[in-house]
């Protein structure tokens, strides 16, 4: 079983330990999360155990041949070839196990070395190369790329033409197609949408190598993993169970800690607000000092991020009337031949959270920038209500802002008198902890920008909030205090995200936007979710016998089949269409077997000292080889796309 080991490893940067006493040990089959507050060195962990970092001190262990995959959480680009060729540098371990048995080959042809231990290393990495599915590479690769988003028309596309969104996607598809030992992810959903973050899920739930991921994403945690590791003041503990179960158990565990910590935050308020109030005045200056001497030597009691109790209110909603919004044949399009958004009529009520949901590209911000008044070249109409008042948040929002000031001047400018002593709570929610509040807006990153954006939109009186992607760059911690103001807001809410676990919780109502058409839900996302595989069921077994009725772009019903039975005749052709499947899906595993007996048969012999020590023969076996893996490749993908008719 192939494995990394890690015992006792330290690590630290100037005065502070990263890493201490930590031990850790990956093993196919693990699946691993790591956690802990922003800052606390999860990727410098997951840096070391891929060998990119040294440690100070401590051991590591890697098991011989075992391969390790790391996705790094951004900054990687791909140019200079076409997306395919890309991918295929995805499979150079292959290529490099080749050239080895090509090159023992040549050794034994020569007679060169010992020729016992040269057939044992051979037979090994031939091994190899059959475990890794190295000869299937081709389907493999298309199935990882078509998974995470990409289309076939983008397989011959130069890889410069990608966004950097999708450049991480090329770097996550190439990890995923390496098929290694062991994973190392770091936040590999930063840029996926739904579909994409599902698919990425089954291949994890199916993976039969070990992995350890980072992500912000407490669904996706819950449904990919069986173990949780929390670095927490440089020390690494285990967990048992899924994310949620780890907190839950974490909760209950530094119940005792959180009450002193909170003891603890009074008596520091208590002093700081003396300080502040007399450390100025003459009679009181000397008791104010002995206060700050006593703040100094205090020993502060931490706890993880995700365990402060921060909450906050948005401003008061404006009121507004019962009907909020109502839109009128919106239509859309980019190039004047295909409409992104076609006659799109839509009713918003008073207290609605609707969720935008359907593939990229499908028109879901384009609906975002044209209900907040953002995008004007359209048709239709926008109807608002009577006295409506819309806050927009876009990942654009960021680019405005500018300056010299320090973030919590910034925000100072602009919160209501009410909120003001409230402002530093919600940035620590907004991960501006500690000095952070006191950066320049120029130093900030775009992530940082965005943050302050989003923050600045819910300090503003609205009652209409229009949110694209509102999770982006907030961790687990800040999307719950996110989450429960939302909940809690008196407006309206319009949004789009793929944070599965956010949509759940605050959806109410789900918008779905598809090639053009749209299909509008009344009630929450896990409705959606079973209305819409309902339908594609129903609607595969309707195709098939040739009874399904797509309706006109515009309905906002779902999509129904024609009929809930089927004939006796129906139900008869049904079956023996599926018969003639069954058939043929057992041929072909004949087949495969078959083709697996004559390749088994022709590694021995390629093992036979009589054929490797003969070129001609043993060039001539190496070709068979190749057909017929050729065959089991073609041969399975036959298979495959057999078995998913059944």
């Amino acid at each position: 079983m192939a494995f990394v080991q890690f015992s006792r490893v330290n690590l630290a940067f100037g005065d502070r330990d990263i890493l201490k006493n930590v031990s850790i040990n990956l093993q196919s089959g693990c699946k691993f999360a790591l956690t802990g507050a922003n800052g606390a060195g999860k990727s410098t962990l997951i840096k070391v155990l891929a060998g990119l970092v040294k440690a100070d001190s401590g051991n590591r262990a890697v098991q011989k041949d075992c391969r390790i995959a790391y996705l790094p959480q951004s900054g990687l680009t791909h140019a200079g070839c076409t997306l395919m060729e890309e991918a295929d540098k995805a499979f150079e371990f292959g290529y490099e196990l080749q050239r080895q048995i090509d090159a023992i080959g040549e050794q034994l042809q020569k007679g060169e070395g010992n020729t016992d231990a040269l057939v044992l290393r051979q037979s090994e990495l031939i091994q190899q190369l059959e475990d890794s599915l190295w000869h299937r590479r081709q389907a493999n690769a298309e199935s990882v790329l078509l998974g995470l988003g990409f289309s076939r028309s983008d397989f011959d596309r130069d890889t410069k033409e990608f966004s950097g969104g999708w450049q991480m996607r090329i770097a996550l598809a190439k990890a995923l197609m390496q098929n290694p030992d062991i994973l190392l992810l770091d936040e590999p959903t930063n840029y996926l949408d739904i579909e994409a973050r599902t698919w990425l899920e089954e291949f994890l739930q199916n993976f039969k190598g070990g992995f350890l991921l980072v992500s912000h994403d407490r669904y996706f945690l819950d449904v990919t993993i069986n173990e949780v590791y929390e670095l927490f003041n440089g020390e690494l503990k285990r967990y048992t169970g899924n994310f949620s179960h780890y907190e839950k158990v974490r909760e209950v565990e530094l119940k005792t800690l959180i009450a002193e910590y909170e003891q603890q935050q009074q008596e520091i308020n208590k002093l700081e607000d003396f300080i502040n109030r007399f450390g100025a005045k003459a009679t009181k200056a000397a008791q104010a000092q002995e206060y700050q001497k006593k703040l100094e030597k205090m020993v502060r009691i931490e706890i993880p991020e995700s365990l402060k109790k921060i909450h906050f209110s948005f401003p008061p909603a404006p009121h507004s009337g019962r009907l909020v919004l109502r839109t009128n044949g919106i239509c859309k399009s980019y190039d004047g031949k295909r409409n992104v958004l076609n006659n799109l009529d839509m009713t918003l009520e008073n207290g609605e959270r609707l969720v935008v949901a359907g593939r990229n590209g499908e028109g879901k911000s384009t609906l975002l920038r044209i209900i907040a008044g953002v995008d004007k070249d359209f048709s239709g109409e926008i109807i608002p209500g009577a006295g409506v008042q819309i806050g927009y948040f876009s990942q654009d929002n960021a680019e405005t802002i500018k300056g010299k000031e320090s973030i919590l001047d910034y925000l100072e400018a602009r919160a209501p008198l009410e909120l003001i002593p409230k402002l530093r709570d919600m940035l620590g929610a907004f991960l501006f902890r500690g000095d952070d509040v006191y950066k320049s807006l120029d130093v900030l990153s775009g992530g940082e920008k965005s943050r302050i954006a989003l923050l600045q939109l819910l300090l503003s009186p609205v009652n209409l909030l229009i949110l694209d992607e509102p999770t982006n760059h907030l961790d687990m911690h800040s999307k719950d205090v996110l989450l429960s103001a939302l909940k809690d807001f008196g407006g309206t809410v319009v949004f789009v995200s793929h944070d599965r676990g956010f949509i759940e919780q605050l959806a109410t109502k789900v918008l779905e936007l598809k090639a053009g058409q749209y299909r509008y839900f009344p009630g929450g996302y896990d409705y959606y979710l079973e209305q819409t595989v309902e339908k594609s069921a129903a609607k595969t077994v309707a195709k098939e016998t040739g009874k399904i009725e797509l309706q006109p772009s515009g309905d906002n019903k779902p999509a129904e089949v024609s009929s809930g039975k089927l004939s006796y005749e129906e139900q008869k052709k049904q079956e023996s269409e599926k018969r003639k499947i069954q058939k043929e899906v057992s041929r072909l595993e004949d087949l495969i077997a078959e083709l697996e007996e004559k390749k088994s048969a022709l590694d021995l012999k390629m093992a036979d000292p009589s054929v490797y020590s003969n070129g001609e023969k043993a060039k001539a076996v190496q070709r068979e080889l190749e057909e017929i893996c050729s065959k089991i490749e073609e041969t399975t993908a036959a298979w495959e796309e057999a078995a998913m008719k059944l």
